[in-house]
């Protein structure tokens, strides 16, 4: 079976308060999304990686990547996450059995985690996410109210890679709304019905989004040189 990697990396970087595309804020010197990619890469498990960019920045993406990945495919992104989502599905060659989708903000996910999911979604699976149990007491709102306390024993968080049987992930997005907001492409197999299974998430796999998950990947990265 071939696998290849999708990875969405057209979004803003508002919250990280940044001047460039998230994708490209860097990280000890290097991209974001170069972090990302070299440890999918590290997996052996990819036979293709195609990086779907903010518009306009499609050759600075991909030269950024060659040294990674020589023969990357990078396209122009869309106006939201699904819309960028198939048209990386829509640059993989027609051979590949699984799709990976993954966050280029989640740059220290290890190569383990995109293994695992891939082996999940070659054993049967349709839809393959890596989780971890919620920790924190979790209560349901109403504008400031509180109207109730949530049982997390049946709650995870979700992150990325998420894995999937090419054909399923193909036919879900054909038949999505052009233009419609879904914030993980496993949410739209579960919304037709398609089974979704889990695999173990890693602390490492965290998304980051603000200032201070910046500092807390530094952090990390540091002490993986040290180590």
């Amino acid at each position: 079976m071939s696998s290849a990697l999708v990875v969405p990396a057209a979004g803003r970087g508002d919250r990280l308060g940044a001047d460039r595309p998230k994708a490209l804020v860097p990280l000890d010197g290097v991209p974001l999304l170069v972090h990302a990619v070299q440890r999918a890469t590290a997996s052996g498990v990819l036979d293709a990686v195609v990086v779907v960019a903010p518009a306009g920045a499609c050759e600075e993406v991909r030269e950024l990547l060659r040294p990674v990945v020589p023969d990357v495919v990078v396209v122009a992104g869309g106006t939201e996450r699904q819309d960028s989502v198939r048209c990386g599905l829509d640059a993989l060659p027609a051979d590949v059995d699984v799709v990976l989708v993954h966050d280029a903000a989640r740059c220290l996910t290890p190569p383990a985690v995109f293994a695992s999911v891939v082996d999940a979604v070659r054993a049967g699976a349709p839809g393959v996410v890596p989780v971890l149990p919620v920790s924190d007491t979790v209560k349901r709102v109403a504008g400031r109210r509180v109207l109730e306390t949530v049982d997390r024993s049946e709650l995870v968080a979700v992150q990325t890679p998420q894995g999937f049987s090419a054909p399923v992930l193909r036919a879900v997005h054909a038949a999505a709304v052009p233009g419609a907001a879904a914030t993980d492409d496993a949410g739209m197999l579960e919304a037709l019905g398609h089974p979704v299974v889990t695999v173990p998430g890693d602390d490492r796999a965290f998304k980051v989004t603000r200032p201070l998950d910046l500092l807390l990947a530094e952090a990390l990265l540091a002490a993986e040189v040290t180590a």
